[in-house]
């Protein structure tokens, strides 16, 4: 398919989704803790369900989402060709391997993506929980943090999104859903990453009865 035709059933695929997203959940934003700015963050939020990336990509504002990228699990997103056109051409994500050799860094795309500017939205767990409470946040967020200081660090909770599409389901059902948007952090002067994941854990549960 030409390029041409690519980007219009990207465009088109984005203004389907949307109005699938808002019939399905209601798609509602909630920024309690900030605006909606068009500056570079970090978003963080738990993760129960594949559409947690759609339901977050969905809240944010149009003029934030072509530069904001999701992290996406390379494994799953790309097992066929209509997911990873999905995936690339209309949410523009960021794949990592969540099996690495030794001498490999996971982090080096979203490093380089950062750096470029771009705005990550990052699921610290690494992959989909059954319950209502985040699983122990891995590290890739505090190193982003430290690598990235000035970048604003802003938790989220998506809500009922994995009554919409329960782990082993593939047919949506409606649920109303709600993704909020908390206060930004930093990591403290001396705070150590068990320390510092622990806080950023607790901002995005704080978020569930907000």
């Amino acid at each position: 398919m030409k390029p041409l035709l690519l980007d219009w059933a990207a465009t088109l695929m984005s203004y389907f989704l949307l109005g699938l997203i808002r019939v399905l959940t209601g798609s509602q934003a909630r920024w309690w803790g900030c605006p909606p700015k068009a500056e570079q963050r970090i978003y963080f939020a738990n993760h129960q369900s594949h559409a947690d990336l759609v339901m977050i990509w969905a809240a944010l504002p149009k003029e934030l989402r072509r530069g904001v990228r999701a992290v996406a699990a390379r494994d799953y997103w790309t097992k066929t060709r209509f997911r990873q056109w999905l995936t690339s051409a209309v949410f523009n994500v960021i794949y990592v391997s969540r099996q690495h050799h030794a001498d490999e860094d996971p982090l080096e795309p979203l490093v380089e993506a950062m750096t470029a500017g771009d705005s990550l939205i990052l699921f610290p767990e690494g992959t989909r929980g059954y319950a209502d409470e985040p699983q122990a946040f891995k590290a890739g967020l505090y190193k982003l943090a430290l690598k990235f200081p000035d970048v604003e660090l802003v938790p989220a909770w998506i809500n009922n999104v994995q009554r919409v599409m329960p782990k082993g389901e593939v047919v949506p059902v409606p649920v109303l859903c709600s993704v909020t948007f908390g206060k930004p952090m930093r990591v403290q002067a001396g705070e150590t990453c068990h320390d510092f994941l622990q806080r950023a854990r607790a901002a995005v549960l704080a978020l569930r009865d907000v």
